[in-house]
């Protein structure tokens, strides 16, 4: 019998959407202040996933210039209707206080990793938006509404409305069509419509160790639903021994041969410190119908287990990614991102020096409006990452170097800078909550080095960085530092949504632009 591996999109991949089409499944998840905007993976076997695209991925489709850390892109959706992919999804522009800017909007292709539309704005009700494909044709977007009202639940309910593909908006009356339970925090909602039902899936309990999946039904459209009577339908919030935690926002596919899955948020903690630097990940369980026409889990019970059987389906391999990148391609890697914003030939080349990645200094780790860094998920407890560089700087306001990075107000920064004693120089900044500080107490000059190489090898909690003048003879610099603080749990604000990255980064507060060229980049996971 084969099985499913859980979970199937490592490291952080929250907030996941499946869909088939013909043979082909695919997911959507979250990417929040990263750009280019949403990943979707495809698989034919539910068990091998790729990575293939990220749709948004021009100005003009997602600007998220001064976006908030863990604001961007949330809760995608994909569909598909006679032959044309939808792709829903939230821009989060505000988030503290009581006030919420969550700008809803709608995308469209033909082809699911070609040019998608530019959006068509919605409403900016709240977040979590979904599109539900009636059978007599006409569309209908839901989303969670929030209500800033003192006295008020800030998830205050599902609205549901039409939704016109001529007048691309909205159209007629809003309804709300569910309140939530006691768990509360009602969010992301998708419809799905079997056997004369009406079934809405909705994540309740908050995004943290409380989060559950809850399932209601009707016979009409616009309600009233029925809880189902075994709900949640799917938590890990009353144990926390299980391996997967955090288990929620979930939605549902339909196998070729009729066997049903639902794809869910998880998250696995750092053993014995209960922080996920791994961020939120996306999992699966077979999940069957009851002859009274109720959804449940495959296993029984409501917990999410790290294995659920998996379909019968032809096997569908990959082919596996490289662990080293030498920059050799006209384009970056997959796997790379940067924040908030495409960085343009400016700051961001591969075609200035053929065979290295040439990073133009910007603004500081602490800008959230333009900074030239460019990293990978983590995505593994366990992993080493490396790099080697040539950079000149010519004072303190220019550094180039090695990043581990979560948000800005959290990194550790193994940094090639210059200072007025020893020239140029290599030493660690650290962030943990904005409280800065640089673990050396003098810096290690190297001076003369044309070429520097850095490493990053982190083991679960433990970060040590090393440094070499070539490939061979590598030495620890700084102390072991804490990764656990690169989490969702180690936050200003007590919320945070994103994961671990690793990564390239240079800066120039001096506004010279001083450029780093960086010779190759390797991610090596040595356990998953």
């Amino acid at each position: 019998m084969k099985m499913i591996h859980n979970p199937i999109l490592r490291g952080f991949n929250p907030d996941p959407s499946v869909l088939r089409v013909g043979d082909d499944y695919y997911i959507a998840t979250s990417t929040f202040e990263w750009f280019p905007g949403v990943q979707i993976h495809h698989s034919r076997d539910l068990i091998h996933w790729q990575l293939i695209v990220r749709p948004l991925n021009r100005l003009s489709q997602l600007n998220m210039t001064g976006n908030p850390n863990s604001g961007g892109i949330w809760a995608p959706c994909l569909s598909y209707a006679n032959g044309i992919y939808y792709l829903i999804y939230t821009d989060v522009k505000s988030f503290s206080g009581i006030f919420r800017d969550t700008h809803n909007y709608l995308l469209t292709t033909t082809d699911i990793r070609g040019d998608w539309s530019d959006p068509v704005y919605l409403n900016s009700s709240g977040f979590d938006p979904s599109l539900f494909h009636d059978n007599d044709g006409r569309k209908w977007l839901l989303n969670m509404v929030t209500d800033h009202r003192q006295g008020k639940k800030v998830h205050a309910g599902i609205l549901l409305q039409e939704y016109s593909p001529a007048e691309k908006s909205l159209v007629g009356p809003v309804y709300k069509i569910f309140s939530g339970t006691e768990l509360d925090y009602v969010e992301a909602p998708h419809l799905y419509k079997k056997n004369g039902y009406y079934y809405l899936i909705t994540a309740e309990g908050g995004t943290g160790l409380g989060h559950a999946v809850t399932l209601a039904r009707s016979k009409s459209l616009t309600g009233p639903y029925d809880l189902a009577p075994g709900n949640p339908i799917l938590t890990s919030k009353d144990d926390s021994i299980l391996p997967l935690q955090k288990a929620g926002h979930a939605s549902l596919v339909e196998t070729q041969t009729g066997e049903w899955y639902m794809v869910h948020l998880c998250g696995r903690p750092l053993p014995a410190r209960g922080r996920f630097n791994l961020g939120r990940e996306t999992g699966i369980q077979k999940v069957v119908w009851t002859e009274d026409g109720w959804l449940t889990l495959a296993t029984g019970g409501n917990h999410p287990t790290l294995e659920t059987v998996a379909p019968d389906l032809p096997e569908y391999r990959f082919q596996p990614q490289p662990d080293r990148d030498d920059f050799e391609s006209p384009d970056l890697n997959i796997h790379l991102q940067t924040l908030r914003i495409p960085l343009n030939e400016e700051f961001m080349t591969l075609k200035e020096r053929p065979g290295f990645l040439r990073l133009r200094g910007s603004e500081s780790l602490s800008s959230k409006h333009h900074q030239t860094l460019v990293a990978r998920r983590q995505q593994a407890f366990c992993y080493t990452a490396t790099t080697c560089l040539e950079f000149d700087p010519q004072n303190h306001q220019q550094m180039a170097g090695l990043i581990c990075f979560y948000n800005t107000d959290n990194f550790y920064y193994l940094r090639v800078t210059h200072n007025e004693e020893q020239g140029k120089c290599l030493g660690i900044i650290a962030n943990d909550c904005n409280k800065f500080s640089e673990p050396l107490t003098r810096d290690y000059a190297i001076k003369e080095w044309q070429r520097c190489y850095l490493r990053a090898k982190v083991d679960y909690d433990r970060l040590q960085f090393y440094f070499a003048k070539d490939e061979t003879s590598w030495q620890p610099i700084g102390p072991v530092l804490d990764a656990s603080t690169l989490s969702d749990e180690n936050s200003l604000f007590g919320w945070a949504f994103t994961g671990a990255f690793v990564g390239l980064c240079c800066q120039d507060l001096s506004g010279r632009r001083r450029y780093a060229d960086f010779d190759f980049f390797t991610y090596e996971e040595r356990n998953s």
